[in-house]
């Protein structure tokens, strides 16, 4: 499975502690993180995590800023993205099983950096549901 993570500075050493972690347990992952602490805009590095994502070139995505909130809203802007900004694994289990969530955006100021790792998993173990939720899922891209 590929992965595409993307971080800003706020997020520099969750990526580098997430990346390691994928790759012990075989994923394939495509950093385009910043590698440093220097301030840096977050859309730089989130845009190419959602174009991945929508152009299936991963199957997922992982974004890290500050409180998840400005790579959260920069990921959605993309048509096939359906990011969720989740604080804890209930929150990552229920995105994907109900929105068919396609991208984790993790608030690092606000998680620890185990419960992060925690999130990940969760994400990547849990399924859609599809169903009663397929419908609402289909409804949330706009059409011009």
């Amino acid at each position: 499975m590929k992965i595409s993570i993307g971080n800003d500075h706020a997020g520099t050493e969750y990526k580098f502690a997430i990346l390691k972690h994928l790759e012990a347990k075989g994923f394939t992952v495509t950093n385009y993180g910043t590698d440093s602490n220097d301030s840096v805009d977050y859309p730089d590095f989130v845009h190419p995590v959602a174009q991945d994502v929508e152009s299936n070139k991963a199957h997922f995505g992982i974004i890290i800023c500050g409180s998840g909130n400005g790579a959260n809203m920069t990921a959605n802007k993309h048509q096939g993205v359906r990011s969720a900004l989740c604080w804890n694994k209930e929150i990552v289990a229920l995105a994907r099983q109900h929105n068919n969530a396609n991208i984790l955006s993790i608030p690092a100021r606000f998680t620890a950096l185990p419960q992060a790792i925690e999130m990940v998993d969760t994400f990547l173990d849990t399924a859609f549901e599809g169903g009663r939720h397929k419908n609402r899922v289909d409804k949330i891209p706009v059409s011009c």
